[in-house]
C-alpha cells in the first residue's frame, strides 16, 4: 500500500514537470521559417509560479480547478441473518464435539433407539453410567427444539412483533421446565409409590427419543433458516410428521417398558398421557401466551 502511494507521488510530480519543462521551452524558444532554433529575447519570461500554477490549471488528469463533486455516503444496514447462521453452526460444532469426544456413548444411544443389538440391558446400563454425554445431548435438545418452534413461529407468522431471539429464549425456558418439572414429579411419584424401576425407564426413555430429536432437528434448522421458497412447506411437513412418528414411537416404547415393570393397562396409560404429557403441554403453552402478551 505504501509503495502504492509513494508511486502515484512520484507520477503526479513527474508530470508537473514535464509539463512545466515543456512550457519553458516553448515560451523561450521560436522557430523561423527555415527550421531554426533562435532565442527570442523580446519575449518577456514568465515566472516559475505562474508556470506553475498554469499547468496545474491544463493539467488533464487532475482537475484543481474545477467544481468540487458532493459525495453522498449512507451508512450501510445489515439485513441478513448472520446471527441466525453463525448459531447454527456453531450448533453443529457442538454436536461435532459430542461426536468427536462420546462416539461410543453416541453409537450405543443409536443402537438402542433402533433396537439394533439385543444387548439393550447392558447398554442401558453403560449410557446411565455416563451422565456428562447424556446432560451435553439433553441441552442440544433444549436449544435445537427452541429455535425449531421459533421458526415454525415465524413461518406460521405466529407472534410477528416478538423479537426472534426473544422468542427463542422463552421456547428455552419452556422446554428445561418441561423436562425438568416432568423429571422431577416421576422420580418422586416413583419414590412414593415404589415404582422408581418403572418411572426411571420410562425417564430414560423419554430423554433417549429427545435425544435423538435433537440431533434430527440439526439439519432441518438450516432448511428453515435458509429455506428454498418452493420446499419451504414441504420442509415443514416433513419435519412435523416425522416428528409425530417419534412422538409415537416414544409412547409405544414407554408402553411397552411400563407394562413389563407394573401391570397396566391401555386406558390408565391414556389418563398418564393426558396428565402428564398433553396438560403440562397446554397449561405452559398458556403461560407462556400471556407472559409474552404482556411484555409485547
Amino acid at each position: 500500500m505504501r509503495n502504492t502511494i509513494l508511486i502515484l507521488f512520484c507520477s503526479f510530480f513527474l508530470s508537473l514537470f514535464t509539463l512545466a519543462q515543456t512550457g519553458v521551452d516553448s515560451s523561450r524558444t521560436v522557430t523561423d521559417s527555415v527550421g531554426n532554433g533562435i532565442k527570442d529575447t523580446t519575449a518577456p519570461r514568465v515566472s516559475p509560479a505562474l508556470q506553475f500554477i498554469e499547468v496545474l490549471k491544463n493539467h488533464p488528469y487532475y482537475n484543481f480547478w474545477g467544481k468540487p463533486v458532493n459525495l453522498t455516503i449512507q451508512e450501510k444496514k445489515v439485513q441478513g441473518s448472520e446471527k441466525l447462521f453463525y448459531s447454527i453452526l456453531l450448533l453443529f460444532f457442538y454436536y461435532a464435539l459430542i461426536k468427536v469426544f462420546f462416539q461410543k456413548y453416541l453409537g450405543n444411544v443409536f443402537a438402542l433407539f433402533f433396537r439394533a443389538t439385543l444387548r439393550q440391558q447392558q447398554i442401558r446400563e453403560q449410557l446411565l453410567q455416563t451422565p456428562l454425554p447424556s446432560l451435553l445431548l439433553n441441552i442440544l435438545f433444549v436449544v435445537t427444539g427452541s429455535f425449531y418452534a421459533s421458526l415454525l413461529a415465524r413461518f406460521y407468522g405466529f407472534l410477528p412483533t416478538i423479537d426472534f431471539w426473544l422468542l427463542v429464549l422463552y421456547c428455552m425456558g419452556f422446554l428445561t421446565v418441561l423436562y425438568a418439572g416432568k423429571f422431577v414429579i416421576l422420580k418422586t411419584l416413583g419414590w412414593i409409590l415404589r415404582i422408581s424401576k418403572a418411572t426411571d425407564t420410562y425417564l430414560f426413555i423419554v430423554f433417549m427419543v429427545n435425544k435423538m430429536v435433537g440431533i434430527f432437528l440439526l439439519p432441518i434448522l438450516l432448511f428453515l433458516a435458509f429455506p428454498y421458497p418452493d420446499l419451504l412447506q414441504v420442509i415443514v411437513t416433513l419435519s412435523l410428521f416425522i416428528l409425530t412418528i417419534l412422538l409415537g414411537y416414544r409412547l409405544l416404547l414407554s408402553y411397552r417398558a411400563v407394562r413389563g415393570e407394573i401391570r397396566v393397562n391401555p386406558f390408565h396409560f391414556f389418563l398418564y398421557l393426558c396428565a402428564f404429557e398433553i396438560a403440562p403441554l397446554l397449561l405452559i403453552y398458556k403461560v407462556l401466551l400471556t407472559f409474552i402478551a404482556k411484555t409485547i
